[in-house]
C-alpha cells in the first residue's frame, strides 16, 4: 500500500463533501501545489476502476484551490469544467492532480490540470472560475 506521508504529501482538513470522499493530500512542489488522495476500493465502480465522479471531484478541488492561491486567496467557485478522460486508475493507486493558470482576469480564471498516477495522466482537464470580490487587475 501506498504511504502518501512517506513521499512529503499532507493531509488538508475539510469539511463537507471534500470531507467525505478523503482525506485529500497536498504537497508543496516550488512555486505550485500538488493535491491527491489514495484511492479505496469505495472509489471504484462495479468494474474496480476509480469512479470518474471522484477523478472530477479531484480536478475540480486542486484547480479551485490552485485558483484560490493564485488570487491571494480570494473566493472562487467553478463555472466550467471540461474533463477527459483518458485512462483507469484502480484502487491501491495514489492519484495525483495538478494545474496551472492559463489566463487571469478580474473576474474569472482560465485553468488547466491533469489528474495523474504511476507517471500515466488519467484526466486532463479545463476550466473558468468566477472570482468573487475582485479588486481591479492589471
Amino acid at each position: 500500500m501506498v504511504d502518501p506521508a512517506a513521499m512529503g504529501w499532507k493531509t488538508r482538513a475539510a469539511d463537507g463533501f471534500s470531507g467525505l470522499v478523503g482525506p485529500i493530500w497536498a504537497k508543496r512542489e516550488s512555486e505550485l501545489w500538488a493535491y491527491g488522495f489514495l484511492a479505496e476500493a469505495r472509489h471504484a465502480n462495479p468494474y474496480g476502476v476509480v469512479h470518474g465522479g471522484m477523478l472530477v471531484t479531484l480536478i475540480d478541488h486542486a484547480l479551485g484551490a490552485i485558483v484560490w492561491e493564485a488570487t491571494g486567496r480570494q473566493r472562487c467557485a467553478t463555472i466550467q469544467l471540461d474533463t477527459h478522460f483518458v485512462a483507469a486508475a484502480r484502487a491501491g493507486q495514489f492519484i495525483e492532480a495538478r494545474g496551472r493558470v492559463v489566463r487571469l482576469t478580474r473576474s474569472v480564471a482560465f485553468m488547466h490540470g491533469t489528474v495523474s498516477t504511476d507517471g500515466k495522466t488519467v484526466v486532463e482537464a479545463n476550466g473558468v472560475w468566477k472570482l468573487f470580490g475582485t479588486e481591479e487587475r492589471e
